[in-house]
């Protein structure tokens, strides 16, 4: 019998993922260790063709890169910062939602999408001097940002060094905090899989639905995806800065002053809970909200109750003000 719901599903969700190398901030829990024995910052998250979302694709030259974006909407802005590997379709079914609101931008970073993919040796505060950079070609004064994983690194760390531009933050499964010393190298040849076992295992992690993402069908579209992304370069290039211990937040997050909320997927095996937590207990006033059923995107599994939630926060309500029904608030 076909199961028509579950194969919508699939197209609506899985085609706006992209390629994602997911920065773990401090462990990995031990059944995703003894899964694919990766060191505790990072993972990869292949994916499939980006669905369209409301707005219009532009292009702004910044430091003589091209630098590809979205633009929709009009109000105060919010920035949408995608992972390591991904570009602006990670974020296809929030742009709907908040640019009934607000004037909402969602570049794909330098190094990743359409973007230019020069051959310098990347680091999170290259991504910083280019958002900053977006902000001085689009005459953005104050902004509020979200970022997924590496996105919410980015915009935490821009958040640190240029506090004045940002309104409100928010970190979805983010990265930042450092790689433990005892972690081997060695470990990180396995961040970008170059067989169909490895895409599936590592799928198998960043997803909570695992039936509908590990597939035949989805490993051979992610897999695709992966090997046609182009950005091998500036993922070895972040894999080194962050081994070389590069921009991370290990104690500096007491300095963010910006209303900040946390939002976690409960599932997700690449950043534990445990590490939203962390984020929660080092930037003061904070506010976390976990996502049931949820892995490592929420903007993409859950995305209806992500939008409403993230929508509260930036309205200036609690967050998890429906709690019942969108989610758990952190104690």
């Amino acid at each position: 019998m076909k199961n028509f719901p579950a194969r919508t599903a699939f197209r609506r969700i899985a085609s706006v993922a992209i390629s994602i190398l997911l920065l773990i901030p401090t462990s990995i829990s031990a059944a995703a260790q003894e899964i694919v024995s990766l060191p505790s910052i990072f993972t990869e998250r292949p994916a499939l063709p980006p669905q369209p979302s409301a707005g219009t694709e532009k292009v702004a030259t910044i430091y003589g890169a091209k630098i590809h974006y979205k633009e929709a909407g009009t109000g105060p802005v919010v920035i949408l910062l995608h992972g390591l590997g991904g570009d602006m379709s990670n974020w296809a079914p929030t742009v709907d939602a908040l640019a009934k609101h607000y004037r909402v931008i969602v570049p794909d970073q330098i190094g990743f999408g359409r973007s230019d993919k020069p051959f310098i040796n990347y680091r999170v505060a290259t991504l910083v001097d280019f958002l900053n950079g977006l902000y001085k070609e689009l005459k953005i004064e104050r902004a509020s940002l979200v970022g997924n994983s590496l996105g919410g690194f980015t915009a935490t760390l821009f958040a640190l060094t240029h506090p004045e531009k940002v309104e409100r933050l928010v970190l979805v499964d983010a990265a930042g905090y450092g790689v433990p010393k005892e972690t081997d190298p060695r470990a990180f040849d396995a961040l970008n899989p170059s067989t169909r076992a490895a895409v599936r295992q590592i799928l198998s992690l960043i997803f909570y639905n695992k039936e509908l993402y590990t597939s035949d069908a989805a490993v051979d579209m992610f897999f695709a995806r992966k090997m046609a992304a182009g950005d091998g370069y500036t993922i070895q290039r972040f894999i080194e800065s962050i081994l070389r211990g590069e921009d991370v937040l290990d104690g500096r997050l007491s300095a963010i002053k910006q209303p900040t909320l946390i939002v976690w997927g409960r599932e997700d095996l690449l950043t534990p809970l445990a590490s939203g937590e962390r984020f929660k207990k080092d930037i003061p006033g904070s506010e976390l909200v976990i996502i049931e059923k949820c892995g490592h995107v929420p903007q993409l599994e859950q995305a209806a109750q992500f939008n409403s939630i993230v929508l509260n926060f930036l309205n200036g309500s609690s967050a998890a003000g429906k709690r019942e029904t969108q989610g758990r608030k952190g104690e």
